[in-house]
């Protein structure tokens, strides 16, 4: 039997769960040996280590309102989850045993797809395949900007902060309207929808007061049920390209390249800086790169005859052009001229690497197609999988700092370096990619230990994470320390305000209710 929510004793989880059965129906609450679905099978503790009690499955918001309403009558602490495929930061796997997950997996409408002005509406099961489905069986010239792994959710990974590789690659800034259930159930519109009738709910984001929609992601303050997310018009022209870099030491020379060509948004999408390893993963086993090396770091002459066997650099560039020909081809010749400087770089565009997967799935990403290519690096070694997201400065020095310091403290814990830098805006995404044979207890412990030494020393040199592993939340939460801890103590505030009895995923990003559940 799994165990009992911490607080509620046998008769009650009987009585409570029987209620949720004739809320949402016998089949949709879980608390049998399929609770194994919502295990994280790639974390740096035992599967079974935060297994859940049961799960539940609403069919839509006022089912919501009625779980809420037996949580609070019971103390049941919920988990809530929208596709549930988060393999980097956890999965559909509660932060601690014992919980109830809210599975949202039954809401998965598309309520509103408007090609007009370029958005959808969309519920929380909604993942990035269907969504892109529903598109093109409409015959819609509006494309939409997925996350690597295609069966993530739309509104999951906007709410996580999570990113892509178009023009629209920052999801939450084009996010726009949510509806939120509140732990008593009442339910709040954001933005211009708080006004009835309005017109402009999913077209503009603020509305009239303070901005509500940033107080709901990363946070456990409500349900998010409903979200409008922008939609980016097909370019009358589109130019994916691949630049690859021969020497490790040229992604300082990179980096300062590519800052102001993103600055004055001559690429405007996600750009992606990966390591020859990360390119490499994603393809082959360890076992198939180098037997020998199943305990420690593949070694770097290895990697490099692997990189040049699949026409790699050390590190390699995607990037995309979009706009008009004219625009695009100028454009390009402008990218070229500012790389060229780094000797020896090679220059890939469509056509040039016929046959290659790793260049086809970016390619298909940077127009917005989802596919799962990527999710092949959890096959690198037995299936462990931690992700790691400092965020710094767009410098080359920042780059060279942030590379020396995750590369030893991996290579000193016994893992590989795989790596790659993602450009925002303005500033620079480290995704380091922790992998390890998960079976094996050693294992799991030397990664957990290199996990906690990545997060603090990111913290002391000023890099701060930009989402958390359950496993690492409130390791996370307490670098954010500023003002004797003047963030958390409002969000403290917040919560334990809008969900007085603590229901809502206790925990999450490191905010937990006074009275931990």
């Amino acid at each position: 039997m799994a165990q009992l929510p911490q607080g509620v004793d046998a008769t009650a989880f009987r009585d409570a769960t029987e209620k949720l059965r004739k809320i949402v129906g016998a089949e949709w609450v879980v608390a049998d040996a399929s609770l194994k679905s919502y295990w994280d099978h790639h974390s740096p503790v035992a599967e079974d280590s935060r297994a859940p009690s049961a799960a539940v499955c609403p069919d839509g918001v006022e089912q919501v309102q009625r779980i809420l309403a037996v949580a609070n009558e019971y103390r049941l602490p919920l988990w809530t989850i929208g596709t549930g495929k988060n393999f980097a930061y956890g999965g559909p796997s509660p932060l601690r045993a014992g919980y109830v997950v809210l599975d949202l997996k039954r809401m998965n409408r598309i309520l509103e797809g408007n090609e007009d002005s370029a958005y959808a509406l969309v519920e929380p099961g909604v993942s990035y395949f269907q969504l892109y489905e529903h598109l093109r069986e409409k015959k819609s010239r509006l494309w939409i900007d997925c996350a690597a792994v295609g069966w993530g959710g739309v509104i999951g990974n906007a709410l996580e902060h999570g990113a892509g590789y178009t023009p629209y690659a920052d999801h939450f800034i084009m996010q726009c309207g949510m509806e939120v259930v509140l732990a008593d159930g009442t339910v709040v519109l954001t933005g211009m929808g708080a006004m009835p009738k309005s017109t402009a709910w999913q077209l503009f984001k603020y509305g009239y007061g303070p901005h509500l929609d940033g107080m709901f992601t990363q946070s456990n303050f409500a349900v998010v049920t409903k979200m409008g997310i922008w939609l980016m018009p097909e370019p009358p022209a589109y130019k994916p390209f691949m630049i690859t870099l021969p020497r490790d030491e040229d992604l300082a020379a990179a980096i300062e390249i590519l800052r102001p060509l993103k600055l004055a948004m001559i690429i405007p999408n996600g750009v992606v800086v990966a390591n020859a390893l990360y390119e490499i993963a994603v393809h082959q086993t360890k076992a198939e790169v180098h037997p020998g090396a199943m305990r420690g770091p593949v070694p770097d002459d290895v990697v490099r005859k692997v990189a040049k066997e699949r026409e790699l650099g050390a590190w390699n560039a995607y990037g995309a052009l979009y706009g008009i020909p004219i625009g695009v081809e100028k454009y390009w010749e402008i990218v070229k001229g500012s790389f060229s400087r780094i000797p020896g770089v090679k220059f890939y565009s469509k056509g040039d690497r016929a046959g290659d997967p790793g260049w086809e799935y970016r390619e298909k990403l940077m127009r917005g197609v989802p596919n799962m290519t990527e999710f092949g690096i959890v096959n690198w070694q037995g299936g462990g999988h931690v992700n790691f997201t400092p965020v710094a400065p767009m410098t080359g020095d920042d780059a060279v700092k942030m590379q020396r310091m995750m590369r030893d403290i991996m290579h000193r814990h016994g893992f590989d370096y795989i790596a790659e830098f993602v450009a925002t805006w303005r500033a620079m995404v480290n995704v380091l990619m922790l992998m390890f044979e998960q079976k094996d207890a050693d294992a799991r412990k030397r990664a957990h230990d290199c996990a906690k030494a990545i997060i603090t020393e990111a913290a002391k040199a000023g890099y701060g994470e930009l989402k958390a592993n359950l496993e690492f939340m409130d390791l996370v939460a307490s670098t954010y320390g500023a003002c004797d801890n003047g963030y958390w103590k409002v969000c403290q505030r917040l919560k334990d305000e809008l969900d007085p009895g603590g229901i809502l995923s206790p925990g999450k990003s490191g905010i937990w209710p006074k009275k931990t559940v």
